[in-house]
């Protein structure tokens, strides 16, 4: 009988010994196979002199070179007149997508009906793990296009029994709440929080919604923020991590980190600044290897793909929960990393000093944050802007402070950057619907570097 805390049992709890000799089976077929029906690859493999039957483990990966983004755009149109990591026929090309193309122009990606199959299996593994199953009706607040996420969810509940609502944002009438009693809603940090607002406005309170957990996906977030949307709705809010490049990961029932489903994508974590890769428990960039067994097939296939976000590997021992495959910190963005006064700061330091449990009496959580030149040479101002219940009800000098301990917390560097005046802070407070990244399409940016100089070189 199917045991109901696993998706694939044999699979998820089988010994890291399996699990390791399973991978490099793997990683065989997919490097012949990318010698093969991969016209970029056949090209590397002869460029770097790398004989495809020479890599037989996983651990022959790390002497591959790695490639990025750069090299995908590279290999397409308009710079090439074909798709050169298109490894099918195009008869076989099941979809078409493309990234954001925040960074330049968008990455091509094909996908065959097989790599759905293999996107919707790992999706599936992670509800599952959060305790979702047949009878669950789950809305998904992601949207429905050229990025796969929201498709893969939707795919993956006809594997695990559950029901989709498929609204593609958080805007949707509060009827769907009353009608239809999802016990579950997938969407970021802020929109859940927007949400919650909608349903106490209409005298809702979100605990009594009939919503028993929540998914918080698409960006990196702070503990301290998740700690207030699981409060709010009164909830457990479980994590996941995907990418159109195949890296998608979930957080068990246990929260004690991401699990990678390392029978499906093999995850190494590189330093692109000593050009090596990192022991477990560094940080450094996640580099994926797509993997497929036997007789399969690919669409978009990577291997050593730098994905330009960053991880630690916590643990490759068994969870609580029983399943042996690795576990990762929530990844953070690269591109939301900047560098000040020696230190290193990321989006989510902000979000961590913004969602201090005593500052949530007067903000609602929105912000947008912009990194400027300070007055002394070489330092940094960090402007915040934070969005208020009622402006001219708040606590700013004690949001203020508090935001300040909570951004530096037990980090020496900010410290250190904040008490020499490389780092300063400059504070504003706007009405609900006021900040600036509120009124532009797309993908919130709510951190900007807008220094000139040695300021954002320090």
């Amino acid at each position: 009988m199917p045991d109901p805390r696993y998706y694939h049992r044999s699979v998820e709890t089988a010994p890291r010994a399996d699990i390791d000799s399973l991978i490099d089976d793997r990683v065989r077929h997919t490097v012949r196979y990318a010698n093969e029906h991969s016209p970029f690859y056949r090209s590397w493999f002869r460029e770097h002199g790398i004989d495809p039957a020479s890599v037989k483990e996983h651990e022959d990966l790390l002497a591959l070179p790695v490639i990025s983004g750069k090299t995908i755009r590279a290999n397409q149109p308009p710079v090439k007149e074909e798709f050169l990591f298109r490894s099918v026929d195009w008869k076989d090309v099941f979809t078409v997508h493309e990234t954001s193309g925040t960074s330049g122009t968008p990455k091509a990606f094909f996908l065959t009906w097989e790599d759905w199959e293999r996107y919707a299996e790992k999706y599936a593994r992670s509800f599952v793990s959060q305790g979702f199953g047949p009878g669950d009706r789950v809305v998904i607040c992601a949207s429905y296009g050229m990025n796969v996420g929201a498709n893969t969810m939707t795919l993956a509940a006809r594997e695990t029994g559950m029901t989709i609502i498929p609204e593609g944002t958080c805007n949707f009438p509060v009827r769907v709440i009353t009608s239809f009693r999802p016990t579950g809603i997938v969407g970021s940090v802020f929109k859940l929080l927007n949400l919650a607002r909608r349903l106490k406005a209409e005298g809702i309170p979100p605990p009594e919604s009939g919503v028993t957990r929540l998914v918080a996906g698409g960006e990196s977030f702070a503990p301290e923020s998740r700690e207030y949307v699981a409060e709010i709705w009164g909830c457990p809010v479980h994590n996941t991590y995907g990418s159109t490049e195949g890296t998608m990961c979930g957080e068990c029932e246990e929260h004690t980190g991401l699990h990678v489903p390392e029978d499906l994508v093999h995850m190494d974590v590189y330093d692109p600044g000593m050009a090596s890769f990192v022991p477990d428990g560094e940080c450094g960039r996640i580099v994926l290897s797509t993997l497929i067994g036997p007789g399969e097939r690919c669409g978009t296939l990577l291997l050593n793909y730098d994905t330009e976000d960053t991880t630690v590997v916590l643990s490759r021992d068994r969870c609580s929960c029983g399943r042996t495959h690795l576990r990762i910190l929530n990844p953070q963005r690269d591109a939301e990393t900047f560098r000040a006064g020696g230190a290193f700061l990321n989006r989510v330091d902000v979000e961590r000093g913004v969602f201090q449990r005593e500052n949530m009496e007067y903000l609602t959580g929105d912000y947008e944050a912009f990194l400027h030149n300070g007055e002394k040479e070489g330092a940094t101002d960090l402007r915040l802007t934070m969005e208020c219940i009622d402006p001219d009800k708040t606590d700013r000098d004690g949001i203020q402070d508090r935001f300040i301990r909570g951004f530096i917390g037990r980090n020496p560097f900010l410290k250190k950057a904040h008490d020499t005046g490389l780092l300063t802070f400059s504070f504003s407070f706007a009405c609900i619907g006021t900040l600036e990244h509120q009124t532009l399409k797309g993908r919130p940016r709510r951190m900007v570097d807008r220094r000139t100089g040695t300021a954002a070189k320090s």
